[in-house]
């Protein structure tokens, strides 16, 4: 099981036509040079695939016993299920109500879960700390976070 490299995971956004040059204003707030338009990649199942594969690869090995994946919506829906699926667990996400992250749609946690938050992609942590804290409010054991591209270059803080 060999790591994709970073060069890699961008050869597959420029194939798929994601990686964009400019000005671009983030929904974090920050600004850059660059944006990874990563729905056009989650168009293509089997590049997303290589993606998520990796990701689980990399979970496998570092963080033993998840039981379940969890994902912010809108972004996390598509990595996390399909991370989730190359993991052979439940791919479950919240979403937001009245501004806040929920578990809702019958999913369900028990404090035997041992649960990770899968994102796409992580500038400040904001969507994993919200996340996070929701799972948290309702008992959930979480033991990890991941995400495809993490821009913060592993300074965001997830909580």
């Amino acid at each position: 099981m060999r790591a994709v490299t970073k060069d890699e995971v961008l050869d597959i956004f420029r194939k798929c036509g994601a990686l964009l040059e400019g000005h671009f204003i983030l929904s974090s707030g920050l600004r850059s040079p660059l944006f990874l338009q990563k729905a056009k990649v989650f168009q293509y199942a089997a590049e997303t695939e290589k993606l998520c594969k990796a990701l689980a690869d990399k979970i496998k090995t570092e963080v033993p016993g998840v039981t379940k994946v969890v994902s912010p919506a809108i972004g996390g829906i598509i990595p996390g299920y399909e991370t989730a699926r190359q993991l052979g667990l439940p791919a479950l996400y919240t979403e937001r109500v009245e501004g806040q992250f929920e578990l809702r749609r019958g999913f369900e946690i028990s404090p035997d879960d041992k649960v990770i938050v899968v994102e796409d992609i992580v500038s400040t942590g904001l969507s994993i700390r919200e996340c996070v804290a929701a799972l948290r409010a309702i008992g959930a054991d979480v033991v990890a976070a991941a995400c495809l591209i993490d821009r913060s270059g592993g300074e965001a803080d997830v909580g």
